[in-house]
């Protein structure tokens, strides 16, 4: 079996997308099962992608919804560490921007983690702004890209 990306369908898909999101985004900093979730997730106009492994392990999850008038936000990337630096944010990247674009979006917002400024840079996207700290201690910066 190859690598692949698909939009969760099955509850077992659903289930390991919100898992990843847990464990790599909240779990870490001793926040509570549930925190994951966002009100929108279940939105028509919300469009979720899932990364699997070639074994089918679900290794990177994001999520694009749209924010203002012809733009979309992504949210919720998170990849398992055994396979950060292997691809998989770029591809669940390029599919949220292929996505946008089919939706008639013109930009793509979202907040990085000052760990990942340097990812999404090297992908087209620039710092507008210092964003908020999330958890008292991980700074954040607001970042677009014209698509």
């Amino acid at each position: 079996m190859t690598a692949s990306l698909d939009t969760p369908h099955s509850p077992a898909d659903w289930a390991a997308y919100y898992q990843l999101r847990y464990q790599v985004l909240r779990q870490p900093w001793q926040q509570p099962l549930g925190s994951e979730r966002a009100d929108d997730d279940d939105a028509p106009t919300t469009t979720h992608v899932l990364w699997r492994a070639p074994d089918g392990t679900v290794a990177g999850v994001a999520r694009l919804h749209p924010s203002a008038p012809g733009q979309g936000q992504v949210r919720y990337m998170a990849i398992s560490p055994a396979w950060q630096g292997h691809q998989v944010g770029r591809q669940l990247l390029e599919y949220l921007e292929a996505a946008a674009r089919q939706q008639g979006l013109a930009e793509i917002v979202l907040h990085a983690r000052e760990a990942a400024v340097g990812f999404y840079q090297r992908l087209g996207y620039a710092v507008v702004a210092p964003s908020h700290t999330l958890f008292g201690s991980i700074p954040h910066f607001l970042m677009r890209k014209e698509l």
